[in-house]
């Protein structure tokens, strides 16, 4: 098992960062570039049992992703595994926040099956996934700080 993580500052309270992720069909597609839709199939927005399904673009190629909600602390986590055919190979992710001093500390993760392998056979793919996943805490940072 290989875990991905990109963590970055947000001078934002772990509610105001909740806040926009209970909005995740409405913000989903400003969070990235390469986001295409998002919707809540079981829920309205993120708790558990909620089944969210996505489209994005990772390296170039359409990712279409279901995802169940498998852990929610209000402010503090989500957890998700995934439940489309990718889940042969990604297992499933989270979203962690930590309140600090002057904001909250965001870390994105995502747990890959037969890490090795992977990391042998399609280096590309785990740079562009490494990418995106920067890019998402950059530009969270970029939107939530801009709200201030």
């Amino acid at each position: 098992m290989v875990t991905l993580e990109d963590s970055v500052n947000i001078n934002a309270t772990p509610e105001d960062i909740f806040k926009w992720f209970d909005n995740i069909v409405k913000n989903y597609k400003s969070w990235h570039r390469d986001h295409k839709t998002a919707e809540l199939g079981i829920g309205d927005s993120f708790q558990e049992g909620s089944i969210l399904y996505v489209e994005e673009c990772l390296g170039g190629k359409l990712e279409k992703l279901t995802c169940e909600v498998t852990k929610y602390v209000p402010n503090r986590l989500i957890e998700y595994k995934i439940l489309s055919s990718e889940s042969v190979v990604c297992s499933g992710g989270s979203f962690k926040v930590k309140p600090y001093s002057t904001g909250s500390s965001f870390t994105a993760t995502l747990s890959f099956r037969f890490g090795y392998i992977l990391s042998k056979l399609m280096p590309a793919k785990l740079d562009a996934i490494k990418t995106h996943m920067k890019e998402e805490g950059e530009n969270l940072k970029k939107i939530l700080e801009k709200k201030r």
